[in-house]
């Protein structure tokens, strides 16, 4: 009997590491997986906020240069180290270069270049939200992975139960505290995934803006510089028979 009883005091540590290795294989498996995910979480948290950082240091520089800029040739000077505002740039120079063959298309010629930057525009954005999709995926699935772990982790501390025929608190609690531990988990992994994952959202949404900005600008740059050709080309007609009138006269 002294025996029984020292054997009830002594003290059982609930410490998510013991907890951890005295859980069964499964729940080890699950809880592996969970504690792998949050670290992806906040890998990808450091990772894009350190380059959304650099991307909108880089667009505003970037606007600031198409601001000052009196024509795309200049522009496209100007942003030869960032990569998106030149590639836009580039765009809009090598539309103008193709459609040279066709007269009086100033029209057509902006639409065409709109139709180019849209598309890289898209492009910046699916690059920009690059990893992320990840992050919606922790958030969605890993309730349900700890669940999962907690339900399996139930079961076995039952089964346990039934054949050693024990149906003390202190030989239950043990097993269900190791698997209510794969809950926990879960919910470690998850809420910071989905709130990394609108936090990034929100920094993609503002650079798209920002390049967005960049597309009207390259634009601005381009009727500019048809207008002036516009001018050139009507002066270039209008002089001539200027003179030859004056020499009539």
């Amino acid at each position: 009997m002294p025996s029984s009883e020292s054997s009830l005091q002594i003290p059982l540590s609930f410490s998510p590491w013991e907890m951890f290795l005295n859980a069964g294989s499964v729940v080890q498996c699950v809880m592996a997986l969970l504690a792998l995910a949050s670290l992806l979480t906040w890998t990808i948290f450091i990772a894009k906020s350190v380059e959304f950082l650099s991307v909108r240091r880089k667009l505003r520089t970037a606007e600031k240069t198409l601001e000052e800029a009196g024509t795309l040739a200049l522009g496209e000077k100007g942003t030869r180290q960032n990569s998106i505002a030149h590639t836009l740039v580039m765009a809009a120079e090598t539309e103008k270069a193709v459609s040279h063959d066709i007269p009086n298309d100033n029209e057509g010629l902006k639409e065409r270049i709109v139709l180019h930057l849209e598309r890289l525009e898209a492009s910046e954005g699916r690059r920009l939200m690059r990893g992320t999709g990840l992050l919606a995926t922790i958030g969605a699935t890993s309730p349900f992975i700890g669940l999962f772990g907690t339900v399996w982790g139930i079961m076995t501390s039952f089964t346990g139960i039934a054949a050693s025929k024990a149906t003390s608190l202190a030989v239950v609690a043990p097993g269900i505290a190791e698997a209510l531990l794969a809950t926990a988990l879960g919910l470690v992994a998850t809420i910071p995934a989905v709130v990394i994952y609108n936090h990034l959202a929100r920094q993609s949404a503002s650079c798209r803006a920002q390049v967005a900005d960049l597309t009207s600008l390259v634009m601005r740059l381009v009727s500019r510089d048809l207008g002036r050709a516009h001018v050139l080309a009507t002066s270039a007609q209008i002089t001539p028979f200027d003179i030859n009138r004056m020499a009539g006269e």
